[in-house]
């Protein structure tokens, strides 16, 4: 018996999802059975392809290689809803699908514990990898028990990272410019908060998981990070450009942070001329923090769930208008409409 999940291959008439990006087969399954699903992930090479079947959609997913731009969007008449199961939204013009009234739907929270062990692993890693000059002028590595570690960021991620942190015997305090200090999300996150600059000068080490907007770019500059804690490390799953790289790169090299690991790294950071091209102390990965095979089945779910909400009420006929039924026929029930 086929237990293959029922999706459309054609490339001839609408349909209700186009899925670009590889789905787990149980909730594509799910998805086929509710709507009419074209399943094609092939076309995230093909942008002509892609476009001409974008037009007929009413639903697409898409991964963070496909670009979606204004004018891709003005092809794409049906088009209501756009899925990513990455919680960025890199390639998406939001102002544009915004103005068309396109909903981008994306997991808040599916990838918040795989993002704080990978952190918790990050730092482990660093403190024992890293060593230091103790009192006795000896190399030794570090135990993240007993630390203070500073959490840049009131995110999904916060709070697992803060009751992880907290096993480990690690004292988790925090900063968010956007997020007041007597605000009760700390509490229920586990966090306490305190000023960025205390945050700098007085944790062993940083996590950094802010999300990044133009007006914080450079936000970890020079002064900053000149004030940091002796033999402080850091770990950052936001954009690179909340740090200056040119400071960055002096605070590495000159021992002022003893060694930092970025998940996301600006495209061309470490290209030759730049700053932190031979930096030794820096460690960068592709965006992996999130990705698990258990995060990527929550964030699919959650996806999917989203969508099949906002189709199934656009679909939705209208409420019909109340009329008043009168002898001899009920409402809805005769053929002609009962007489004014």
């Amino acid at each position: 018996m086929d237990s293959r999940p029922k999706v459309d291959k054609r490339t001839g008439p609408a349909v209700d999802v186009l899925i670009v990006e590889p789905l787990d087969s149980d909730v594509l399954h799910w998805l086929g059975v509710r709507h009419d699903v074209h399943y094609a992930p092939e076309l995230a090479g093909d942008v002509h392809a892609l476009r001409a079947l974008l037009a007929e959609a009413r639903a697409v997913v898409i991964p963070p290689s496909v670009a979606l731009d204004a004018a891709t969007l003005r092809r794409a008449a049906p088009l209501r809803i756009v899925g990513r199961l990455s919680a960025g939204a890199e390639n998406i013009d939001l102002d544009a699908c915004a103005r068309a009234g396109i909903e981008v739907v994306r997991p808040a929270s599916a990838s918040a514990v795989a993002e704080a062990e990978f952190a918790v692993g990050a730092l482990l890693q660093m403190l024992r990898r890293v060593p230091i000059i103790n009192d006795e002028g000896l190399l030794v590595g570090r135990e993240l028990g007993g630390t203070s570690v500073g959490i840049v960021g009131i995110t999904p991620a916060t709070r697992p990272l803060a009751q992880l942190l907290a096993a480990f015997g690690a004292r988790a305090l925090g900063y968010d410019p956007g997020v007041h200090a007597s605000d009760a999300g700390w509490s229920r996150a586990g966090v306490g908060p305190v000023g960025l600059r205390e945050l700098v000068a007085g944790c062993d080490a940083l996590v950094v998981l802010l999300p990044f907007y133009p007006r914080y770019a450079g936000l970890f500059g020079e002064r900053l990070l000149s004030e940091a804690k002796a033999n402080q490390i850091v770990v950052c799953l936001s954009h690179s450009s909340l740090f200056d790289e040119a400071a960055l790169a002096r605070a590495l090299t000159q021992g002022l942070l003893a060694a930092a690991w970025f998940d996301s790294m600006e495209p061309g950071a470490l290209d030759p001329g730049r700053p932190l091209r031979h930096v030794d102390t820096l460690q960068v990965t592709p965006r992996v923090a999130g990705t698990t095979q258990e995060s990527r089945v929550r964030s699919a779910w959650a996806v999917a769930r989203r969508i099949d909400e906002l189709l199934v009420a656009d679909s939705a006929p209208a409420r019909a208008e109340f009329r008043p039924t009168f002898p001899g026929g009920l409402a809805d029930l005769e053929d002609d409409p009962a007489p004014a």
